[in-house]
C-alpha cells in the first residue's frame, strides 16, 4: 500500500526538498503552500498533489487536509515545515511581529497537527514530523523570539509524543542548523528588525553582525537535500526515538546542552561566540546609595521578664511567665498588709 505524507511550507528549502525525497522513494506527497498557482515544477512529479495551505488560515488547513484524503485515501505522515525567523532586537521588535512568529511557527505547526489526527486515530497509526531547530535547543543574540517560538516546538512536541503514543501516533523533531541554498535566509533578511532608534546596541549589534557572517561563510554547512534525507528517516523510523539533529554544524552546542553543566556550556557559548555576560556595577557607581537616609529600625520587644511598674510606691505590678498580672502583698510593699496595719496601730497608741 503506498503511503501519503502532507508537507507543509513546500515552495522553498527543506519542504521542497522533502516533496522530492518522499516522491522518489515511492510516496504520494501533499505539497501545500501559500501561493501554489506560481508552482510548475513540483506538479511534474507523479503522486505529487500541489494544494494551498496557509497555517494562519484555519480554513485552508482543513481544505488541504480534504483534498489529500479525497485523492489518495488516506494520510499517514505530516511534516511540519511551514515558518520563518525574525531576527533583531527584542527591544526593537513589535508586538505584532512578536505575535505573527508564534502563529506561524507555533500556533499554525498545532492547527495543522489538529486537523490530521482524527485521521491518524482511526487508522490507529501515523508520524507527526516537526522540523525545528538548533534555535531551538540553544538561543542566540538578535534571534531570542524565533529561538522562543522553537523552544516552545520542542516542548509541545515532547508532551505530544506522550499523549499519541497512547493512540499508535510517532511525533518526531528533525533539528537542523546552518543550511546553504534555501530562500530561509532571505526571509530571516526581509523581516529583520532594524533598531535605529536605540544606538545604546550599536556595538554590540557589530558584533553580533560579524559573528553570523563568518557561520554563513562556512562552506561545511548542508544543503536541504541533507535535512530531506534526515526528515525521511525521522518518517519512516518506527522506534520511540523524539529527536534528529539533522546537520553536522550544530552538533557541538547541542551536545554541550544537552550533554555538559550548564557552567561548561556557557563558557563555550562565551569562547565560540565572543558575548559578555552582565558584569556588577562598579562600586563607584553605587555611591549615592550611602547618601540615603537610614530607614529607622522598629524597637526591639520588650522582654516579659521582670517588667515592674510603681505607682507612687503604693503598689507593684510585676508580670512574669503568667499571663496575668498579680498585684504583689508583701509587707514591705503593701500599706494595707495586716502586719503594717498592727505598725500603725501600736504607733498611734503611743
Amino acid at each position: 500500500m503506498t503511503r501519503t505524507v502532507l508537507v507543509t511550507g513546500t515552495s522553498t528549502g527543506f519542504g521542497r526538498a522533502a516533496v522530492h525525497r518522499f516522491a522518489r522513494a515511492g510516496w504520494n506527497v501533499v505539497a501545500s503552500m501559500r501561493s501554489p498557482a506560481r508552482e510548475t515544477e513540483l506538479r511534474d512529479l507523479p503522486g505529487v498533489l500541489v494544494t494551498h495551505l496557509d497555517v494562519q488560515d484555519a480554513a485552508s488547513i482543513d481544505a488541504a487536509v480534504a483534498a489529500g484524503l479525497d485523492r489518495f485515501g488516506r494520510l499517514d505522515a505530516l511534516v511540519n515545515n511551514a515558518g520563518f525567523g525574525l531576527f533583531g532586537l527584542f527591544e526593537a521588535t513589535s508586538p505584532a511581529k512578536a505575535r505573527e512568529q508564534f502563529d506561524v511557527n507555533v500556533f499554525g505547526l498545532m492547527a495543522a497537527t489538529r486537523a490530521v489526527l482524527p485521521h491518524f486515530r482511526r487508522q490507529r497509526s501515523g508520524v507527526v514530523v516537526n522540523i525545528t531547530s538548533g534555535a531551538g535547543v540553544f538561543a542566540l543574540p538578535t534571534s531570542s523570539l524565533y529561538s522562543a517560538s522553537k523552544f516552545a516546538v520542542e516542548g509541545f512536541s515532547e508532551g505530544l509524543a506522550w499523549e499519541l503514543a497512547s493512540q499508535g501516533i510517532r511525533v518526531k523533531l528533525v533539528e537542523p542548523g546552518g543550511v546553504l541554498a534555501t530562500r530561509f535566509g532571505q526571509r530571516a533578511g526581509e523581516e529583520a528588525v532594524h533598531a535605529a532608534d536605540l544606538p545604546d546596541y550599536a556595538a554590540f549589534l557589530a558584533h553580533a553582525g560579524a559573528v553570523f557572517e563568518r557561520l554563513r561563510g562556512d562552506r561545511r554547512l548542508a544543503t536541504p537535500e541533507d535535512v530531506a534525507d534526515v526528515i525521511f528517516t525521522a518518517a519512516t523510523d518506527e522506534s520511540d526515538r523524539l529527536r534528529y539533529v539533522a546537520t553536522p554544524d550544530i552538533v557541538p552546542l547541542v551536545s554541550a546542552r544537552r550533554e555538559t553543566s550548564e557552567e561548561a556550556y556557557m563558557a563555550l557559548m562565551r569562547e565560540r561566540f565572543g558575548f559578555a555576560t552582565p558584569r556588577p556595577r562598579p562600586r563607584s557607581d553605587l555611591r549615592h546609595l550611602a547618601r540615603r537616609p537610614r530607614s529607622h529600625a522598629p524597637a526591639p520587644p520588650v522582654s516579659r521578664a521582670r517588667r515592674t511598674r510603681e505607682p507612687r510606691g503604693l503598689l507593684r505590678f510585676r508580670t512574669g511567665p503568667s499571663s496575668h498580672a498579680r498585684a504583689d502583698m508583701s509587707p514591705r510593699t503593701c500599706p494595707f498588709h495586716p502586719k503594717r496595719k498592727r505598725e500603725r496601730s501600736g504607733r498611734a497608741g503611743s
